[in-house]
Order: structure tokens, then C-alpha cells, then sequence
């Protein structure tokens, strides 16, 4: 019915929250009519979310996507993400194992889509999404990837806006000549574009501070260089042409730049260079 992707050795493990019964048994239809998807278990509200989640961590079965509702009773979508979100982040597991989180909602809120990459979400999709979306999505956000909806994505950069005006956070200082003017922002499913500086055009003053100053800082010139591109929204392939690398080089770069950010994945990094004032 949908186009799928080849069967991988062990089929990605998706995990479905939603206090809506009716979604849920939908939705498990759906993924699990993909031979390289499968729906390991359910949860009715965030609170059942983190049970099942710490249950599932304990047998060795630990979620590698979850597809979470927003609104739900008792514990909302964005706290059971935040609280699961913290306790993968203390496992001792490799990328391939780290649980991603989709946010699924009928209400397309600004609020919504800024908490949810705050709360470390990899993606945030509308509930009208086209199934084919949907489940390229899933494999998208295991692979490190992130997915927004192409409604969100130019107001979620509207949401940065203010931090990128304010006049305490400037940071690289580059030559006039070399200076590059701001591109506006696209519109599309991508991530947020960006003018970001090169780094060998890149110093920063020391005088000035900045958020992330710190984690920026252990950044090498070139996993600077690879931050910037991950916020324009380049995927790695379009890195690796970009800099004239291979794809397995590139791959390296780009895992190195998220564990010295601290990031769960290109979403947050994105979100560090724009606080960071470093890439608009």
C-alpha cells in the first residue's frame, strides 16, 4: 500500500502514546505494514509512557522510536518526552539504540512546536500528516535525523528571532569583506536555513559571552564548519558534497559535533548555533 524501505536485519522497535484508542490501533496498523517497522508497545497517557518505557529498558527491548500525542490526561506528551528523553540519555547504549521521539498532535500551536524540540523531540508532526510521511519519518528521525512539519518550521525559526536581535549573544567576528548577508529563511519541511560563518573566518571574542559558549568552543574548525551546514539543513550526503569528504567522514564529524554540543540530535544543534547567535 505505501512504499517501504528494505528490510533492515532487525525491524526499527516503535513504541505509540495516545489516550485516543481508536489513533493508537490506526496507527499500529499502519507501522506495522511495513516489514523494516514494528510496533512493540502501547501506552495511554505520559505517565504509562515512562512505566512501559523503564519496563521495556529493564528486558533489553528498550523503544528506537516513539510516536507521542501531545495533549493527553494525567502527564502530557512533552513532560513524558522530557522525562524519557533524560532517563535514555543515562544508558549506556549506541546511536542505533537511543530512543527518538516524534510529537503527534491535531493542533498545530506555536507553543507546542518550540517546547517540543526544547524537550529533546526529533520530530513534531500534525496528526493530518499523509501515512507515507509518517513512516518515512520514523525511519528519518532513527537514522539522526529530525522532521518537522513544513507549518512549523518557518515559525519555529520566528521563535529564535529574538534571541538572534538580542545584543548580548554575538559571537564569530569575520573581516567586512568576508561578510555574507542573511538569507531569508525558507519555507518547507527542512530544517530552519542559515548564514553561518566559516570557520576559518570564525574568532571569537573573548570578552563577549554567549549560551553555549563552552560547548562551542571544543568545536575543531571543521566540526565547526559541519555545525554550520547542519543548521542550512544539509543532510549528510549534501555535506559530503559540500566539502568534498566522504560520506563516512562526514558521518564522523557530525557525531563528533553532537556529543561535544550535547545534543540529542540536528534539531538541538540547531537550536545551540541560533541561541548561540553563531548561525542566522
Amino acid at each position: 500500500m505505501y512504499s517501504s524501505a528494505p528490510q533492515t536485519t532487525q525491524p526499527i522497535r516503535v513504541m505509540l502514546v495516545d489516550d485516543q484508542r481508536l489513533v493508537r490501533g490506526g496507527l499500529s496498523m499502519l507501522v506495522n505494514s511495513q516489514p523494516d517497522l514494528q510496533v512493540v508497545m502501547e501506552a495511554d497517557d505520559g505517565l504509562a509512557a515512562i512505566d512501559v518505557f523503564d519496563r521495556m529498558v529493564s528486558e533489553g527491548q528498550a523503544p528506537q522510536v516513539i510516536l507521542m500525542d501531545v495533549r493527553m490526561p494525567h502527564c502530557d506528551g512533552l513532560e513524558a518526552a522530557r522525562r524519557i528523553l533524560e532517563r535514555d540519555g543515562e544508558r549506556e547504549v549506541s546511536e542505533d539504540e537511543r530512543v527518538r521521539i516524534i510529537m503527534l498532535t491535531t493542533f498545530d500551536i506555536d507553543e507546542y512546536v518550540y517546547s517540543a524540540v526544547r524537550a529533546g523531540a526529533s520530530g513534531f508532526l500534525l496528526k493530518d500528516t499523509p501515512p507515507e510521511q509518517l513512516l518515512e519519518a520514523i525511519r528519518t528521525v532513527h537514522r539522526g535525523d529530525a522532521v518537522i512539519a513544513p507549518s512549523a518550521t518557518r515559525r519555529l525559526l520566528e521563535q529564535m528571532i529574538p534571541v538572534l536581535d538580542s545584543p548580548a549573544p554575538v559571537v564569530p567576528v569575520v573581516p567586512a569583506a568576508e561578510s555574507v548577508p542573511a538569507i531569508p529563511p525558507a519555507a518547507g519541511s527542512e530544517l530552519p536555513k542559515a548564514t553561518f560563518i566559516p570557520a576559518e573566518h570564525a574568532s571569537f571574542e573573548p570578552v563577549q559571552d554567549y549560551p553555549h559558549r563552552e560547548l562551542i568552543e571544543q568545536l575543531s574548525p571543521r566540526e565547526f564548519e559541519v555545525l554550520g551546514l547542519i543548521a542550512r539543513g544539509l543532510s549528510n550526503a549534501e555535506i559530503t558534497r559540500e566539502l568534498v569528504l566522504s560520506e563516512a567522514t562526514v558521518k564522523t564529524h557530525v557525531s563528533h559535533v553532537l556529543a561535544k554540543l550535547g545534543a540529542r540530535d540536528r534539531v538541538q544543534a540547531v537550536i545551540m548555533a541560533y541561541e548561540a547567535g553563531i548561525a542566522h
